[in-house]
């Protein structure tokens, strides 16, 4: 049987609970990773990439599908532009990162890199020129090599998953510039 300072104890520790539950939501926090959804500042938005591009498409599908911006298919018709300065389909690379005593590959590393910015209607940068890399490990052996082909695969994709991701971020957390008006006059003038 629970005494009433017991109770008292409990009902404070669940008030501040509450509290704490209530100041997060209320301040628009969410865990990582609650599904990817970011609210774009643009009505709609132009994707600087080839049609057929794996990334072009992705990105796409992604801006679909946060709602409330449509993707165009001409730059003059987009209230953001997303200018790619390099395409990582042309710019990804894989390099050697280790060999074995028979001096022989054990393991590579996987790049993908993009450069891209994001201008307004007028041409206006409101993102300035941006680089996101990505790295990833592959082990290496000769007696698997459709094993690892599929693996490299597997993780290009992951990379380009991961990539749209933090493009996504970075497009919502843009402020698009207000119009400014001019100051207003002083006084006594």
């Amino acid at each position: 049987m629970l005494t009433t300072s017991e109770l008292f104890r409990r009902g404070r520790l669940a008030g501040a609970v509450l509290a704490v539950a209530l100041t997060v939501s209320a301040c628009g926090f969410h865990l990582r990773g609650d599904g990817g959804h970011y609210t774009l500042p643009f009505p709609s938005m132009y994707v600087g990439l080839p049609e057929a591009s794996p990334l072009a498409i992705d990105l796409k599908r992604n801006i679909r599908a946060n709602g409330g911006t449509t993707v165009v298919s001409a730059a003059k018709d987009a209230d953001g532009v997303i200018e790619v300065l390099s395409d990582p389909e042309k710019t990804r690379s894989k390099t050697i990162l280790t060999l074995n005593r028979n001096g022989r590959v054990s393991q590579y590393l996987l790049s993908y890199n993009i450069v891209f910015r994001v201008l307004d209607k007028q041409g206006k940068e409101l993102l300035g020129r941006t680089q996101i890399l990505l790295t990833r490990p592959i082990d290496f052996n000769e007696t698997q090599l459709l094993a690892k082909e599929q693996e490299e695969a597997l993780l290009y994709k992951d990379m380009q998953t991961d990539l749209v991701q933090q493009m996504m971020r970075r497009i919502a957390a843009i402020k698009p510039l207000q119009v400014s008006l001019p100051p207003p006059p002083a006084l006594g003038q």
